[in-house]
């Protein structure tokens, strides 16, 4: 047998740009280090016990086979009737919504079934980094548009200048990661403005939507008139009940969108797990408390995160959304994000993400730092002893 000389030449054009999830490394980075890991977006405390529960007993009930592929029938009604509670819209179980791998399989889903090559696709960015690799998969073309601290706005002129006759859609991420922006109904409806102008959609990733602090309020688009008909909505269980590693989301889009975004799906996954979209029936039915009650305890975990930070050099721009804080670096003594994170996790033993990752160039996020306060006090506690070694 002859043998190979190299198995480079086996590699998709379409992944050769791609390059491994800096988030992920991180928490491989706390783990190898024994760091605190306020890097990836995952809570360290547990689940809802009710969902724990109605998991274990759905498995118990036998419920182990294939659902219906885009969801089974009682977890897609919870979902409208969710959205109904919430926001006051009507969506149609039977013909909108499809149940997905979590919203990383729903964004994915989406962009094969609705670009095509050479489409362009405007992002805000920073951006979480799935983004980019999704659109590439898709074949089409990023168009990025600035969001500038410390409220994290954007340029209308930029906005503008994004688009054209290519344009097939817009990526909004709100409550943002990382920047923990909330898009505003002003943004909001001039950005739906310039989708109508340019016939395209908004594909909105909302998996933050009950995480929201000071007052501000998530507003989807889907709610907002005329972006009814071109807004895709993608969200999942995964923040707003901590259990990322379930791996449930759904997508809602209108119907003839929704048949695309189907048919992908089913070739991509076939279905979500059966057990849990069933417990996923009692998440999405907790009491108003338990949403309300999860925004107060993320607020007070991100102002105590913040006031460590802040005590130890880092520069916090105050996010309102999502669970996240982006810290300016410049005052500390670093080369660069990537400097600082490595120093941080080697030799102080907390772990957080380079900024410049959520950047198409490098450079635009090199003072940058994420982290992540979805975690118990015990942990917030053991990385603020660890960074008091930064300390002046």
């Amino acid at each position: 047998m002859t043998p190979i000389a190299s198995l480079r030449r086996f590699q998709s054009a379409r992944i050769a740009e791609f390059r491994e999830s800096v988030i992920r490394e991180m928490t491989r980075q706390a783990i190898q280090h024994g760091a605190v890991n306020l890097a990836q977006g995952f809570p360290d405390f547990p689940a809802p016990a009710e969902l724990k529960e109605a998991a274990q007993k759905a498995i118990a009930d036998d419920f182990n086979q294939y659902p219906i592929t885009w969801g089974i029938k009682p977890f897609r009604e919870a979902i409208c009737q969710s959205y109904k509670r919430f926001y006051n819209i009507d969506i149609d179980p039977e013909r909108e919504v499809t149940v997905c791998c979590g919203a990383t399989e729903g964004m994915i889903a989406t962009l094969l079934a609705l670009l095509n090559q050479g489409d362009e696709v405007v992002v805000f960015e920073p951006f979480y980094e799935n983004y980019w690799p999704d659109s590439q998969l898709s074949g089409a073309i990023v168009k990025h548009v600035r969001l500038r601290p410390p409220d994290w706005s954007f340029d209308p002129d930029d906005l503008k200048a994004a688009f054209n006759s290519r344009t097939r859609a817009v990526i909004v991420n709100s409550p943002n990661n990382p920047t923990g922006k909330v898009f505003s109904r002003a943004e909001l409806i001039a950005l739906g403005e310039l989708c109508e102008e340019y016939d395209c959609l908004i594909v909105c990733d909302e998996i933050y939507e009950h995480i929201i602090f000071d007052g501000e309020k998530h507003i989807p688009p889907i709610t907002l008139g005329a972006l009814r008909e071109r807004t895709v909505l993608i969200n999942s269980l995964s923040k707003t009940f901590s259990v990322t590693g379930w791996r449930v989301g759904w997508v809602i889009a209108p119907p003839e969108l929704t048949n695309s975004i189907r048919k992908v799906h089913d070739f991509l996954t076939v279905g979500a797990a059966t057990p849990l979209q069933y417990a996923g029936i009692t998440a999405l039915n907790l009491p108003d408390d338990y949403f309300t009650q999860l925004s107060t305890t993320y607020q007070q975990k991100r102002d105590y995160l913040i006031a460590i930070l802040e005590k130890n050099g880092f520069r916090c721009h105050i996010p309102k959304g999502a669970y996240y804080v982006m810290c300016d670096i410049s005052e500390l003594d670093f080369t660069n994000d990537v400097t600082c994170c490595r120093h941080l996790v080697e030799n102080v033993g907390v772990s957080a993400v380079p900024g410049s990752s959520f950047f198409a160039d490098p450079a635009h996020g090199s003072h940058f730092v994420r982290f992540c306060f979805a975690k118990k006090l015990e942990t917030l506690d053991a990385a603020a002893e660890r960074l008091e070694a930064l300390s002046p």
